[in-house]
């Protein structure tokens, strides 16, 4: 774990001072380099990303929760995630607007997904209130 990190670090260093360099010569060249590199080390982590994601289901599974909220809650971190990583694109390529609709976006399809849980939370809570 502790390698990992140090090269998605280091990769990260190398890519911004690379970025740097070029940056004064061709903008879109340094910008391309940016999310290319951003992929890569996203592509870099999904073993360890697919690992948590079993690891949270076996849990689920273990303490008897309803798959359904399991897979709601992963698809919410999800969501929240790539509108993260979309809006920090857009930020770099100077689109600072765009990037605040993407975080809309993202805030938005996170509470569309979070009704039903809200729901059942509240179905839950008004069975216990007597009367």
């Amino acid at each position: 774990m502790t390698i990992e990190i140090i090269q998605i670090v280091g990769l990260g260093l190398i890519t911004t001072f690379l970025a740097l360099v070029v940056k004064e010569q061709k903008p879109i060249f340094a910008f391309l380099l940016t999310v290319f590199v951003g992929i890569l080390i996203f592509l870099f982590i999904i073993d360890e990303i697919v690992k948590v994601i079993t690891m949270l289901e076996n849990i689920a599974k273990n303490a008897n929760i309803n798959m359904v909220y399991v897979q709601t809650i992963l698809k919410i971190i999800g969501i929240a995630y790539i509108a993260e990583f979309g809006a920090q694109i857009a930020k770099d390529a100077g689109q600072a607007a765009i990037a605040s609709k993407i975080e809309l976006a993202g805030k938005i399809l996170i509470l569309v997904m979070a009704i039903p849980i809200l729901t059942s939370i509240i179905e839950m809570i008004i069975s216990l209130i007597p009367g």
